[in-house]
């Protein structure tokens, strides 16, 4: 048993606590406060002038499944050989051993969800690790979480532009997508009549988005596509996420509306594309204040994972409050992936899964010098 006393502690799912103290039994977290007492056989760390976090909640990104310089012997993120393939894992192709896990580690980071690419209209399945290990299955903390989808220019690029076929238009990307739920609703017709109708490794997973069990999170930059995502969502009664939303705040009330959560970013990148002229800090201001449910996004290898709070603090900065920034990459980020009773805020029960800084993490010149998973010392700076 541990306890880091006489810290400036960010619950996140509570006001801050200027002179408070964290307790850890073993994984996780057994006390959070001022008004306890510290066991005699704890582990005593006195972190005066310190300030300790929850590990940052990334909703978005492609560690150690996206390759960095290798070349294409990496690149697992994208099976191209047909625009529809709800079948294939990205648990199935991550390296726990990549460089970028690593990264995350050092920036914070402590639970990550991994998601296919989007060169396919229906791209695969997500899934929740956290930062540290060498084993996959003994990091995951979700293997199906949710859906990939994509809309926009990078579907139309691989299937129109690269090779000539369908989709190449984003009528075409909508009606891809449509087709593949009416099929994996007439399966899952068939099967409900039919207890014993062959299993279809393509469809179950589209079924369990029908049946609502997880999310349909649709690669989206434009406002107008991110309106065809819900239409999309809507015909089909299923539940729906906005991956990137570059064009959100310009559909920030209708998004706040029909309750459409937003995983948005990442800001802190170039205009690469027609579709993310509009990027700007201060999309995430304006969705918060919209109403809309909020996660920042690293994307990574997009943007470098080791420096997401450099993002909280540039969302800040450009009018996110100081709460909402902060829950953009833990509690309201680990609401969105389904794993908030586990992470994403500093109570008692959650697994203890914790940063340790020099100063506030809303200035660039702090420094994480601790990160810690499971009660474990994960990243000590140098």
């Amino acid at each position: 048993m541990k306890a880091f006393v006489n810290a400036k502690l960010y619950p996140v799912a509570s006001a801050p606590i200027e002179r408070g103290a964290l307790l850890v039994d073993g994984e996780k977290l057994v006390a959070v406060g001022s008004n306890f007492e510290i066991p005699s056989e704890a582990q005593v760390i006195d972190c005066n002038g310190r300030v300790i976090l929850p590990g940052f909640v990334d909703t978005h990104t492609h560690v150690g499944l996206w390759g960095e310089s290798e070349g294409p012997a990496s690149y697992d993120g994208n099976e191209g050989g047909n625009p529809v393939t709800p079948q294939v894992r990205a648990i199935d192709a991550i390296n726990p051993r990549h460089i970028s896990f690593a990264d995350a580690r050092m920036g914070g980071v402590t639970t990550v969800e991994i998601t296919p690419g989007s060169g396919n209209p229906i791209g695969g399945q997500m899934c929740v690790l956290k930062t540290a290990g060498s084993i996959v299955d003994e990091m995951v903390l979700r293997d199906y979480n949710g859906m990939k989808a994509a809309l926009g220019e990078n579907p139309k690029g691989s299937y129109g532009r690269g090779r000539h076929m369908c989709p190449g238009t984003r009528m075409g990307t909508a009606a891809v997508m449509r087709g593949a739920f009416y099929e994996a609703r007439a399966y899952q017709e068939k099967r409900a009549k039919d207890p014993q109708a062959e299993l279809s490794l393509r469809w179950e997973p589209l079924v369990q988005v029908l049946e609502g069990k997880v999310p349909l999170r649709v690669h989206a930059h434009r406002a107008d596509d991110i309106v065809t995502a819900v239409r999309l969502g809507e015909e089909f009664g299923i539940k729906l996420q906005i991956e990137h939303g570059t064009d959100a705040a310009v559909v920030a009330d209708f998004l706040a509306e029909k309750q459409i959560p937003v995983n948005l970013g990442p800001s802190f990148w170039n205009r690469a594309k027609i579709e993310t002229q509009a990027i700007s800090f201060a999309t995430a201001g304006v969705l918060e204040r919209a109403g809309v449910s909020v996660s920042l996004i690293s994307d990574h290898p997009f943007f470098p994972i080791q420096y997401v709070s450099v993002a909280i603090a540039m969302a800040h900065a450009a009018g996110m409050t100081a709460t909402g920034a902060l829950r953009a990459y833990t509690l309201s980020a680990a609401a969105h992936m389904g794993v908030a009773d586990r992470v994403g805020s500093l109570e008692a029960g959650k697994d203890a899964d914790f940063t340790i800084w020099d100063g506030s993490p809303f200035s660039i010149r702090s420094h994480i010098l601790e990160t810690y998973i499971n009660g474990e010392p994960v990243y000590t700076r140098a």
